[in-house]
Formats: structure tokens, sequence, C-alpha cells
């Protein structure tokens, strides 16, 4: 058919030009899955990436200048998708035509919005991180690579800000006097945080450290199937390792060796607890890596102590633990028990400090120690009962070791 064959018709363009306009714009504002990718918060997005660039690239007489401007332009981002979750998702759920994904980012929200009744602080670096990690999770469906690969720059450098930020926080709440369930809160959150950063931020990043590589990929193998209580504790230590080398100042030392000496009593708690045989065993190969990596990750590299005893003492410890990497050299077998019975003989000089708090772990360790043939164990006539015996020490034992 020719050019000149094809019928025309009249349009009332004005009709047309707004009637699209229109509808282009409810589709823009309409959040669906990917609905945070909305036109105003790409405006906003763009020019705070912009600014982002002009600060590392600017010369340092006008750092702070720009520094001031690219917080300003965040700042502005972040209004615009929290703008979107009040205003659009928000009418939607009490409309019920929200989406189960809209239903579920408004309920997270909602949970970060009441800690500002309990924690300001915590409230707004969580906000933060909740908001950025909207918008990112949006551009990463929406499969746009270029944006995506723009932003994600200022994405990493902002979540490093607020993750350290957020630790800090904890670090320094972490020794003020709390109920036991606080502490016990506090310390969850210090180790889910740590977990956050290292499933969302690391992959992200350009790492070089092999043996932080190493001990990432560890720690994902925790991240597959079933966990029971021992293994939660043992990717908690991974953990703890991990921060060791990415959060040395926003986890000060003195804030790690609290976590290690919690990990340390969860896990002394759990061996003398558990029924199970092969439980307890795996409890208590753990906490021989416990006593390990404290030791090595924490006490070693400790300047500053609560007294010169304590110092004294672990310098005492350190000197054997360093004379067993000459048996390490020759015979394995015989390293690993006298490497048990080094940490075990340790902390049960820790632990008799307490009085009678620790009696069911102490007589584990003894038990233990007669398996290991560091003591023995005879039955005393007179009494009926046992008595562990090493040189010419006694010590009385009026139950059997869990």
């Amino acid at each position: 058919m020719g050019a000149e064959e094809k019928s025309l018709k009249v349009y009332d363009t004005r009709k047309t030009f707004f009637a699209r306009l229109g509808s282009t714009v409810s589709k823009i504002f309409t959040p669906t899955k990917f609905g945070f990718n909305n036109f105003l918060v790409n405006i906003k997005r763009n020019s705070m990436v912009k600014n982002y660039k002009n600060m590392l690239n600017c010369k340092d007489d006008k750092k702070e200048k720009l520094e001031k401007k690219f917080e300003d332009y965040y700042t502005l981002y972040l209004e615009s998708i929290d703008e979107l979750l009040i205003e659009t998702i928000y009418k939607k759920v009490v409309m019920d035509t929200a989406s189960e994904f809209e239903k579920d980012a408004l309920s997270k929200y909602y949970n970060i919005i009441h800690l500002k009744e309990t924690d300001e602080i915590e409230y707004k670096y969580k906000k933060q991180q909740y908001l950025l990690n909207l918008d990112y999770s949006s551009l990463k469906e929406l499969g746009k690579e270029k944006n995506l690969e723009e932003f994600t720059k200022v994405y990493l450098y902002e979540m490093e800000q607020l993750y350290k930020g957020l630790l800090k926080h904890y670090s320094i709440v972490l020794p003020e006097q709390k109920l036991p369930a606080d502490k016990e809160n506090l310390y969850n959150k210090i180790f889910d945080t740590l977990e956050e950063y290292v499933l969302n931020i690391v992959p992200l990043k350009d790492i070089t450290d092999e043996d932080l590589i190493k001990e990432c990929s560890l720690f994902e193998t925790y991240e597959v199937g079933k966990l029971d209580q021992v293994d939660i504790l043992e990717k908690r230590l991974i953990l703890l390792s991990i921060s060791r080398k990415l959060f040395v100042h926003s986890l000060p030392l003195m804030v790690a060796e609290k976590c290690y000496i919690k990990l340390l009593k969860d896990t002394r708690s759990l061996i003398v607890d558990t029924k199970i045989a092969r439980k307890r065993e795996n409890a208590y190969q753990l906490l021989l890596k416990l006593i390990e990596q404290y030791n090595e990750k924490l006490l070693a590299v400790k300047i500053y102590w609560n007294n010169n005893d304590e110092k004294t003492e672990y310098n005492k410890f350190a000197s054997k633990y360093k004379d067993l990497e000459k048996i390490k050299e020759e015979n394995m077998h015989d390293y690993d028990i006298k490497k048990q019975i080094l940490f075990i003989r340790e902390d049960m000089k820790a632990l008799s400090k307490y009085n009678d708090k620790y009696y069911r772990i102490i007589k584990f360790y003894k038990g233990r120690l007669v398996k290991l043939g560091d003591m023995r164990q005879i039955k005393s006539f007179k009494t009926g009962k046992y008595k562990i015996v090493k040189r010419l020490k006694k010590e009385e034992l009026n139950e059997t070791a869990c």
C-alpha cells in the first residue's frame, strides 16, 4: 500500500499529549517490586553520585566544601526514598492494594522507626542502611548496569561509614551497667552487624588479603543448612576473627575481648548443659579453638592490662605455648595432647578465682585431664569417693565429670 493510500486520522494533540503524560507519571510513581527506581529518586541519586565524584576529584583546598555539598545531596536523596515509603506505599498498604514486596518493605521500615524510642543513634544508622539497601536492591533487580556501577561506589562509601559508626556506638554502650537480658541483646546486635557486613558488603569490595578471603569463605560454609548451637558459636568466632582485620578501631580491643569472653562463657555452658556426648565433644573442640584464637589474636597484641599480675601470668602461658611448637614439628599427636592440657589448666586457673561459680566445667576439665593422662583417678577406701591425684597434690572429686 502506498503512502498516498493510507487514511489519515485527526487527533486532538493536547488531549493525547496530556493523557500519555498522565499515564507515564502514574507508572513512574507506582511502586512495584522495582518501583523504588522512580523519577524523583533517580534525579536525587544522580545528583548525589555526581557530587560524590566531584568530592573525590577535588583539590585539597576545596575538599571540605565539596564534602559538605555531597552530604547535603546525600541527605536529599535519602529523604526522597523516605517520602516514597511514607506517602506512596503506606497508602497502598492501607487500601490493601500493596504487593507482598511493598508490605514487607513497610514492615521492616517501621521496625527500624521503633528504634527511635529506645536508641536514637542506632535508629539513625539503621534507617540510612535500610534506605540505601532498598534502593541498591531495586537498581540491581532492574539490571541497570551502568547506573548500578556508579551508585555502588557511593553505596560502599556510605555503608562503610554506617557499619563502623554502628559498631562504635555499640562499643561505647556495652561497658555501661545493664540488665543481663539487655547485655545479651547488645552482644547479639554486635554479631548480627558483623554478619550483615560480611554477607552484604564484603562481596562488593576488592579484597586482596588472602587470610581475610579464606576466613570469609569459611564463614560462607555456615550459611548453608541448619545450624546447631555449636555451629552458631563457631560462626561468631569466625566473625570475631574477621573483625580484627576490618574493624580494629570501630570494635576496639577492649570490646573484642568482652566478645571473646562471652563466647567462652557460652561454650563452657554448652559443654556442661548438653546431654548429648557428640555435641559435648564438638563444643569442647570449639572451646580449644576459642582459647587459641583468644590468645593469638587478642591477648598477644594487648598493650594495656588491668594489672601487672595479669600480664605476668599471660607471659608465662605464652612462653609455655611457644615451647609446644618444637614438639609440633616432631610429634603432632603429642603436641595436641600437651596443648589441650595447657589450655585446660590455664582456664581452670582463671575460673578458680570465682569460687564455686564454675564448678561444673571445672569437674569436666578434671575428667578430661584424667583421659589425657595428666591426672590419675583413684578410689578412697575410707570415703568411697574418687580423688584426682597428680604428683603429691590431691583434689577431691565428689561427682563424676559431666
